[in-house]
């Protein structure tokens, strides 16, 4: 298997000890009742800067060489991983500027200033995003820090899932949403680690299917513009996480859009825990059986909580 280890995974987790929070795991009677399983929410949404992101960043920047630490880190990000690397190189004392595309969300541009990063905009578009990296990394030194497919990212995503199997132990099925792969890449090598026969889905809104598209093709697709509410999905996968999913992943749903929002509300509501419509997409197919989970016991990451609450829905 290429690129990241168990022993990398079980090394971040020492690492970001202190640093990241250990986040809770949530249940709902509603929710079982409805599916028919026993499900068990990993909730990254109170996790430092509202995601799960904060992990992958955390172990990359602690793992910089002090030259390279010196300089400062930059990335390209939507958000999320903006607000984690902003935080993470606030707390080591060195720079962070993060590409974000013009049509980022609000909320997310405002936290990652807030942390103390430089933001650059750039048009929505992956080479768009990709040439303004490698400007500011030719004008000022940056280290790259890549949001889902540097190996010490994806070590840090997999953390989650080792506390969720930590607490609840042996699990049937695991949800994470996927986007550019980090998260359910670092899941795959955590939980075939840990439950060897675990079956793991990653979940992928219709808007942005470049995960499933790629695995049927047998390459991966980067040339396609998304169009999803879920924001923080819309990054092609990269070729650590592309790797990992096509050895690992048992198979990937595509969620209609339709159906992300009203699952955003309803753990909202019944939940009481406001997720982003990123994490709505791991918890849709539950909701809406597009999975069958009767019978099952079932792991599903919320990867974040970072939405507009001006105008949620």
């Amino acid at each position: 298997m290429t690129g990241v280890t168990w022993q990398a995974i079980h090394e971040a987790r020492a690492r970001i000890d202190g640093i990241t929070h250990k986040t809770p795991v949530m249940t709902s009677s509603t929710i079982d009742a409805l599916c028919g399983g026993a499900v068990y929410f990993k909730c990254e949404n109170f996790q430092r800067t509202g995601s799960f992101k904060m992990r992958g960043a955390a172990n990359a920047v602690a793992r910089l060489p002090s030259a390279e630490r010196a300089k400062g880190v930059c990335a390209p990000s939507s958000g999320n991983f903006a607000q984690a690397l902003a935080l993470s190189a606030k707390l080591a004392g060195i720079p962070a500027h993060i590409v974000m595309p013009s049509d980022s969300n609000p909320a997310k541009v405002e936290a990652t200033r807030g942390y103390g990063a430089t933001v650059h905009f750039c048009e929505p578009a992956h080479e768009a995003r990709e040439s303004t990296v490698a400007q500011l990394r030719d004008r000022l030194g940056l280290t790259l820090v890549h949001s889902h497919d540097d190996l010490a990212v994806i070590a840090g995503q997999g953390t989650a899932i080792c506390e969720l199997i930590d607490e609840r132990g042996e699990l049937d099925l695991i949800l994470a949403p996927v986007g550019g792969g980090g998260l359910i890449a670092g899941t795959l090598v955590a939980a075939r680690h840990l439950l060897p026969d675990v079956e793991v889905i990653g979940c992928e809104p219709a808007g942005a299917d470049d995960a499933a598209r790629s695995l049927e093709r047998g390459e991966r697709i980067l040339d396609f513009t998304p169009d999803t509410i879920a924001d923080g999905l819309r990054t092609p996968l990269g070729e650590n996480t592309f790797a990992i999913i096509r050895e690992l992943i048992d198979e990937i749903v595509v969620v209609p859009e339709k159906t992300i929002l009203p699952a955003m509300r309803f753990i909202w509501q019944r939940m009481k825990l406001v997720i982003e419509p990123s994490s709505a997409v791991a918890a849709a197919p539950l909701l809406n059986r597009q999975i069958d989970v009767a019978g099952k016991r079932v792991g599903v990451i919320l990867s974040g909580g970072n939405t507009d609450l001006s105008n949620p829905f």
